[in-house]
């Protein structure tokens, strides 16, 4: 995976999983295999999609991506909106 040659790349040194079904998530046994290849990883590059970043919550998960962008909020203000119509749209979802 990513060798420890920058400090961004060292945050997940040993932590990358690589997956490389292209497929689209669309239902639930999709995501139940999806989650499933991360295996004990912190983060997994998708071919033909990108970085995908795990955590106790989604906070966490998109502080996450932030280190390896090189800012502690980055990944955090990317996010927000999108957290912001998510909670509006589904406000149980925090229950």
């Amino acid at each position: 995976m990513l060798d420890p040659i920058t400090l961004d790349a060292c945050t997940f040194f040993g932590q990358q999983a690589l997956i490389k079904e292209h497929r689209i998530v669309r239902d639930a046994d999709d995501a139940a295999k999806f989650a499933a290849a991360f295996g004990d990883k912190r983060v997994a590059i998708r071919g033909g999609h990108g970085i995908f970043t795990t955590g106790r919550t989604v906070d966490e998960a998109a502080r996450s991506i932030a280190s390896t962008l090189g800012s502690s909020s980055f990944g955090w203000l990317s996010f927000q909106t999108l957290w912001d119509e998510i909670i509006a749209s589904d406000p149980d979802l925090t229950d």
